[in-house]
């Protein structure tokens, strides 16, 4: 039997498997509407800022 998946979208009903082209969405549309949302930043991923990359790791940090 199948897993199902709600699509993260709109809440369809979608089989998780190959014949599921767009798994875990229903659609070419839910999936981007959901691309839409990253590229206009509606999503975030909590974290700090990035560490600088031509910070000297040796320094002492900052008081």
């Amino acid at each position: 039997m199948p897993t199902i998946v709600s699509c993260p979208t709109c809440g369809a009903k979608v089989e998780w498997t190959e014949k599921s082209r767009y798994r875990p969405f229903c659609s070419e549309r839910c999936q981007q509407i959901d691309l839409g949302a990253w590229a206009e930043e509606k999503y975030t991923i909590p974290g700090g800022p990035p560490d600088d990359p031509l910070a000297d790791p040796d320094a002492d940090p900052a008081p």
